[in-house]
């Protein structure tokens, strides 16, 4: 694709929650600016930018895909963003590469939870923001009770409607230009449509809405708004100005509307992005905190280089693939740059520009370009290139907190390599994926943002690396502890005819107080055992102390003292003194009131306050403390302690608690005895796995 002028450029992420309709506005922009040659839909498999085969399959958006494409001699990048909430941080990544945003609602009015985030996100990064009302020919819609919802979903928002739609429902027919003053009426899926007079019967709603609109425009330009009020004439390119620089300050937020599936409405879309959407230099330049201090990058091709990875994709075939941004500076293929979040060089050998998965070599690329690079060795996900000498990272969005994790294992026996390598792949993807072995149960754990994550993310693994993985829930790793303490021999004797083995010791058991581990004291005088058979006893009390004497589970927080014993020159060994240790540990355990530690989490939960007394019982069920609230606006935050086995799981449940509005982290605070009677089945479900080995 050829170079365009900076300010033909246009960076659009489409963004709202699931099933709102952005692939279908997308797939519907690619056909009205003959991108695609027919008009792609999700339903029947032939969308471009869910090219998938899981996202076919489940009928979702998984990962931002990319559309680079030329309209009335602009070049416009659509990021076609995942809308439901455990595929949310790739949203959030690829709004770093948007210089503006679209967000997409149905007509039905509502908003979910993803929607509300991905807007508070926007308004973080001050990203200049329209909104497109789709779906207006489905069942029970309504464009009015829409916008009004957008109203208080978004009470810090302004938002000026700029179309009316002409008819409802199965009557809509398409939609009023306020700007133009002209009706556009859909006869087939062309995307254009046909201009002609608005109907009579809806002329004054029109007007009052256009004026309604003027007096919102106005308000960007002091003398502007004052021929308003004197009732000069506000000419169409005044309001197209006043437009832009409305929307450039993010004064206010235009209101389009239409039919994605039909087309309706994209060309007066694809209009206004090109007319007042901004390009990449309208936000100024940008500042790079650098080793040398801050540092101004502006969009000037000249200028020093800085860009940003906002994506990795993997593929088993073309190997990996990295989405790049432009902020300043160039790039060129065959060519060398400093990556510096692992200070090291690159090599560049293609650039290309992509629509869904097809790509377009490139020759060169600059500030506001959005490309790809395949097979970069070490480059990942958030990481920044620039000049050497700079010493710069771009700041990046770290990712969320893992919410829920599970044991994975290969399917097929011998497949533990390939499952391995598939998880490192899919992980390089998707930072929100985490992979970890637990030392006690010695599983291999994925964390995951759900069970929709994990289960997408396997499919594709066992696609493309042809590994099978299944997944079970994570085992507890409980403790064991003593509550007593006693005195006890440990002897080993056996002859059997030749050189025999014989060890005696006299060993003390305490418990130590919570956190203490494990402490050998050695009491032996006068040699009644040789110095350099006490270790093996201590490793012999250590062996016993890991495979625990009631439920298999590590046992801690105990003081063992060794202060007598006896030996024979000839049949004591260092192995027999191992076994009496470890013989007279599991006997004096055992009589020291042994008892069964869980792991208590702490979790910090933020929940709107209509909610909490819902997370609070919750929370109680669950053998939760509360330790305290937090008041914020609107939100409750709540710290307690909650045994990790009633919380492997939580996710989903305070999803459905506070309608995904909740959020929570949760790390590891301590262990605490289990009470007797969840113990007794924890104990008698251990032994029935021992049996079953």
């Amino acid at each position: 694709m050829k170079r365009f002028d900076l300010e033909k450029i246009r960076n659009v992420a489409l963004i709202g929650h699931g099933g709102s309709g952005k692939t279908s506005l997308g797939e519907a922009m690619l056909f009205a600016s003959n991108t695609s040659k027919r008009l792609g839909k999700v339903d029947d498999d032939t969308s471009v930018l869910n090219f998938e085969p899981e996202e076919k399959s489940h009928k979702l958006t998984i990962s931002t895909s990319v559309a680079t494409f030329e309209y009335a001699k602009h070049k416009i990048t659509l990021l076609d963003t995942p809308g439901y909430d455990v595929f949310l941080y790739d949203s959030v990544c690829a709004l770093e590469a948007a210089d503006s945003a679209i967000l997409v609602v149905g007509a039905d009015g509502e908003i979910k939870f993803e929607a509300e985030k991905m807007w508070a996100r926007c308004i973080e990064l001050n990203l200049p923001r329209s909104v497109f009302i789709s779906k207006l020919d489905k069942d029970n819609t309504d464009f009015d009770a829409t916008v009004a919802h957008l109203v208080d979903a978004f009470p810090d928002s302004t938002f000026v409607t700029v179309q009316r739609p002409i008819g409802a429902q199965s009557e809509f027919a398409g939609y009023i230009d306020l700007m133009k003053m002209k009706a556009f009426t859909f006869a087939d899926e062309s995307g254009k449509g046909a201009a002609g007079e608005i109907p009579a019967e809806l002329a004054d709603e029109a007007q009052a809405a256009r004026d309604e609109m003027i007096e919102t425009l106005v308000e960007t330009d002091d003398t502007l708004m004052e021929r308003f009020f004197e009732g000069d004439t506000i000419s169409d390119e005044d309001l197209i100005t006043a437009l832009r620089k409305g929307i450039a300050l993010n004064m206010f937020v235009p209101v389009t509307c239409g039919n994605s599936v039909a087309a309706v409405g994209t060309t007066a879309l694809l209009d206004m992005i090109t007319d007042s959407l901004p390009s990449p230099a309208s936000g100024g330049p940008t500042v790079i905190e650098g080793a040398n201090g801050e540092r101004e990058f502006t969009a000037d091709e000249n200028g020093p280089l800085a860009a940003i990875v906002f994506k990795t994709i993997s593929d088993p075939f073309a190997g990996r693939l990295n989405l790049f941004r432009v902020i300043s500076g160039k790039m060129t293929p065959d060519a060398s740059f400093w990556n510096a979040t692992h200070e090291t060089e690159e090599r560049i050998g293609q650039m290309v520009s992509m629509v869904g998965k097809d790509t377009t070599q490139m020759t060169e690329a600059g500030p506001g370009d959005i490309f790809a690079v395949p097979k970069l060795k070490a480059t990942r996900s958030g990481e920044t290139f620039c000049d050497k000498k700079a010493g710069l990272k771009i700041p990046f969005p770290e990712p969320p907190e893992s919410l829920m994790s599970f044991a994975v294992f290969a399917i097929n026996k011998g497949d533990e390599d390939k499952m391995g390598q598939g998880l490192k792949r899919i992980i390089d993807e998707d930072p929100t994926l985490r992979l970890t072995r637990e030392p006690q149960t010695h599983e291999m754990i994925v964390s995951c943002m759900g069970k929709l994550h994990i289960d997408i993310n396997l499919e594709r693994m066992k696609r493309k690396y042809n590994a099978d993985v299944g997944l079970r829930t994570p085992k507890v790793p409980y403790r064991e502890t003593i509550k007593g303490s006693t005195k006890v021999q440990g002897r080993h004797k056996k002859q059997s005819g030749g050189r025999g083995q014989f060890a005696d010791t006299w060993i003390e058991i305490k418990p130590l107080k919570r956190g203490g581990d494990f402490e050998f004291v050695n009491k032996i005088v006068g040699g009644s055992i040789p110095r350099q058979y006490i270790p093996a006893v201590e490793a012999g009390v250590k062996e016993r102390l890991l495979k625990g004497v009631i439920a298999g589970y590590p046992m801690v927080d105990v003081q063992v003292t060794l202060y007598d014993g006896k030996y024979h020159d000839v049949d004591s060994s260092e192995m027999a003194f191992k076994i009496a240790g470890s013989l007279g540990f599991k006997k004096g355990a055992l009589e020291c009131r042994p008892v069964l530690l869980e792991p208590v989490q702490e979790m910090i939960i933020r929940v709107p306050d209509e909610n909490l007394g819902d997370v609070i019982g919750d929370l109680n069920s669950r053998r939760g403390r509360v330790l305290g609230m937090e008041p914020g606006t609107g939100v409750q935050e709540v710290k307690a302690h909650v045994p990790l086995s009633e919380v492997q799981a939580y996710a989903p449940d305070l999803r459905s608690m506070s309608s995904g509005r909740g959020t929570f982290s949760m790390h590891f605070d301590h262990y605490e005895e289990i009470p007797t009677q969840l113990a007794e089945k924890v104990i008698s479900e251990s032994k029935l796995e021992d049996e079953e080995e």
